[in-house]
């Protein structure tokens, strides 16, 4: 009878420099032992440490995935403290499939480096992977450690850099642990009153004025501060005050448009009715789509007739006081190679399920304003779906989702709103609200504009629209910058459970990855999901992209898509720049350029199309 071959968990040198160390941890035979092997007993039974230095055993296929995070380590004799980067390379066992493989690696991941186990030594850390590995992950094959020191520091920063941010300090007398809420929302929370604040609201509920009283009340700010800030925004020409002086609007900059304040839409001809309306939610998307549109001319309808619900009634001269409900409009039309556009901005403060009511009823009015509207785009800003292990997968700040159909998944849908989520034993149950348009027109244009993009290698179309609407804005002056923001902003976060993050490194192409165009947002086809049980959270957000394919999370559009097809528009997509990794509005600083991104995108896609016949 031959001899029985034991598998067990193997720890083995590979290779040490002056500043780091690579091991290898594989599950392997061990047909026979050496002096240069420890074999451990006991609870640790099924470990072998192999003090013999190999390289990778004669195996040299790549690893097919990889996570980088850092550590700060602290000295003993000196207490300052050095910068470690560890990088973990994973190959799997060939029973699991590759779609699976992510997962494995993150759950893994989250598990080795929960903020209450964390291993504060180097011995802890190995021991831990080993551990892991011989016990709960018996899919991977092999793991190889990289541990690089990087530079020396005089201590570790005091708070994290924003919110939800993990360091890992390891050393004596007792390592501390810097936390913060992943959840950044600011509930219950005092709002500074800034001029940057003021501009901000006013953005947010532009073409609805707000009044002094409402900002003041609904912050709890001093009406005197606020008239004053008014003052100064208005000196500067960024707002205007209506119905003389009690409430204020945004005041649009654009020099190369003429803004007509209007009772009603004038009757237009034929030939210069819009057949593609595009729809914005925030200020600086309108502001980009328009910078995409040429001969165009803006007009806004202001609701100042009507009583106010905090008036008496027939008081015709008060602003109405809800903005949630607010029926101004502004539409920019022009035009976008052979097209006819209409571009809007839906009046909504946050993401209330109110906002969100009233924006369906705009985009009714839209709709029913321009007749012969045939396809809409809803473009601006949502978070990306990071993929912390495949670059060909990966969403990037900067990059573009169009909406599209998941190619792996049975259910073929492009936009779906997550109603409710919630646990069940080890899996997750969510309750859907899927929707497609009726017709594929412009995702079949998104995804020939993605093919030629990666085939050719040549730059993209849309890139020069990027470069021509960054020149108009700043010509324009502005008040925003869309200027891309310092590729080091963008950080990559991994929910470990709880509320706490940990920063890992972006993934690294392989050799066969299709590489990105340098300053060239890269698009993404896959479905663009919402819903706030789900943006709130890192794991249920992870869960559902898995479930659903989808690669976005934005703010709460079923409410517009619904009109869209209760008005029987049989062509729509949503084109979203990637702002955050939730749901596009907590990184102010990439939202601009996002929403440039996205207007870039969207005139490559309304290029593409046919010109039409029936003017």
């Amino acid at each position: 009878m031959p001899e029985t071959v034991t598998e067990h968990v193997v720890m083995t040198p590979k290779c040490k420099t002056e500043n780091s160390t690579t091991l290898i941890i594989e599950r392997r035979a061990v047909e026979k032992t050496s002096d240069k092997m420890h074999v451990a007993g006991g609870d640790h039974t099924g470990i072998v440490i192999n003090k013999e230095t190999v390289v990778e055993n004669g195996d040299a296929s790549p690893a097919q995935l990889s996570l980088e995070f850092r550590v700060f380590l602290v000295s003993t004799q000196t207490g300052k403290h050095k910068q470690e980067a560890r990088t973990l390379r994973f190959w799997f066992k060939p029973s699991l499939l590759e779609s699976e493989q992510p997962s494995v690696a993150q759950e893994f991941f989250r598990e080795l480096v929960s903020p209450q186990e964390f291993p504060r030594d180097y011995v802890g850390f190995i021991k831990k992977i080993m551990k892991l590995m011989q016990h709960r992950y018996e899919s991977l094959k092999k793991i190889e450690i990289e541990l690089k020191q990087l530079d020396d520091v005089e201590e570790p920063p005091n708070r994290p850099p924003r919110p939800g941010y993990l360091y890992i300090i390891i050393g004596p007398p007792s390592p501390t642990t810097l936390q913060a809420s992943a959840d950044d929302n600011n509930e219950g929370q005092i709002v500074e009153l800034t001029l940057e604040k003021v501009l901000e609201l006013l953005e947010s509920a532009y073409p609805n004025p707000i009044t002094i009283q409402d900002l003041a009340n609904d912050n709890n700010w001093d009406e005197t501060e606020v008239t004053n800030i008014l003052a100064e925004l208005t000196s500067r020409g960024l707002v205007k005050s209506l119905e003389n002086g009690i409430a204020f609007t945004r005041a649009q900059q654009e020099a190369d448009q003429a803004v007509t304040i209007v009772k009603q839409m004038p009757t237009m001809a034929s030939g210069k009715q819009p057949t593609i309306a595009i729809i914005t939610a925030q200020y600086c998307e309108k502001v980009a789509v328009d910078a995409m549109i040429e001969n165009k001319e803006t007009f806004v309808r202001y609701t100042t007739v009507g009583s106010s619900p905090n008036s008496p009634d027939g008081d015709t001269n008060t602003i109405r006081r809800t903005r949630y409900f607010g029926e101004s409009n502004v539409y920019t039309l022009g035009n976008i190679g052979a097209h006819r556009v209409v571009s809007t901005k839906l009046p909504t403060v946050g993401h209330s399920r109110e906002a969100m009511i009233a924006a369906g009823n705009t985009t009714t009015r839209l709709l029913g304003t321009f007749q012969r509207v045939d396809f809409v785009l809803l473009v601006g800003v949502a978070g990306g779906v990071p993929h912390y292990t495949d670059y060909s997968k990966h969403v990037r700040l900067g990059d573009v989702v169009v909406s599209a159909a998941s190619e792996n998944k049975d259910k073929k849908y492009v936009y779906v709103y997550c109603n409710n989520a919630r646990k069940a034993e080890n899996n997750y149950e969510f309750e859907l609200k899927p929707y497609s348009p009726a017709s594929d027109i412009l995702q079949t244009l998104a995804k020939q504009l993605k093919l030629a993009s990666e085939e050719n290698g040549a730059p993209p179309p849309w890139l020069d629209y990027l470069s021509d609407g960054l020149q108009k804005l700043q010509a324009n002056n502005a008040e925003t910058d869309f200027k891309a923001p310092p590729v080091e902003s963008d950080k990559l976060y991994m929910s470990i459970g709880e509320r706490d993050l940990i920063e890992v490194a972006h993934p690294v192409p392989s050799d066969s990855s299709v590489k990105r165009y340098e300053g060239c947002p890269r698009i993404h086809l896959a479905p663009i999901a919402s819903g706030r049980k789900i943006t709130r959270d890192d794991q249920l957000r992870q869960h559902f992209s898995v479930k659903t394919g989808a690669l976005a999370f934005d703010g709460e559009f079923d409410t517009v898509i619904e009109s869209i097809l209760g008005n029987c528009r049989d062509n729509f997509v949503c084109i979203r720049g990637i702002a955050d990794y939730k749901d596009g509005s907590r990184r102010k600083e990439w939202q601009p350029y996002a929403s440039l991104a996205a207007a870039s995108v969207m005139k490559a896609i309304i290029c593409g199309m046919d010109a039409p016949t029936n003017v």
